[in-house]
């Protein structure tokens, strides 16, 4: 019985993953300052990702965003479709977070 113990302890330390888990921060709707500057919509789609009503690419996303921004600090409103991927969603917050904007809100889909 013992044994039993010792094979399942082990093998529960090695199938266990120990990693750092990747934080994103989000604004809470209703938070904060009120929203200037032009729109900055992201719409995610299960058929990719759109700015503005406009389909675009995730490396054209981050640079066509940073032409509507004075300043990371600026809003973006993310809004993810029902039916689309979170693993889709989460690539779209990363990469936004990576290009240096930190303040990215999540509305409910339409």
């Amino acid at each position: 019985m013992i044994d039993v113990v010792f094979l399942l302890l082990v093998f529960f330390m090695l199938a266990a993953r120990f990693g750092l888990d990747t934080a994103l921060p989000l604004l809470a709707a209703g938070q904060g300052t009120a929203y200037e500057g032009p729109p900055r919509l992201v719409d995610v789609t299960p058929g990719g990702v759109a700015l503005n009503g406009v389909p675009v690419g995730m490396d054209a996303l981050v640079a066509r965003l940073a032409t509507m921004t004075q300043a990371p600090t600026d809003m973006i409103v993310l809004r993810p479709d029902a039916t689309a991927d979170l693993q889709r969603a989460l690539d779209v917050m990363l990469a936004l977070n990576v290009a240096g904007h930190d303040r990215v809100v999540m509305v409910p889909a339409r």
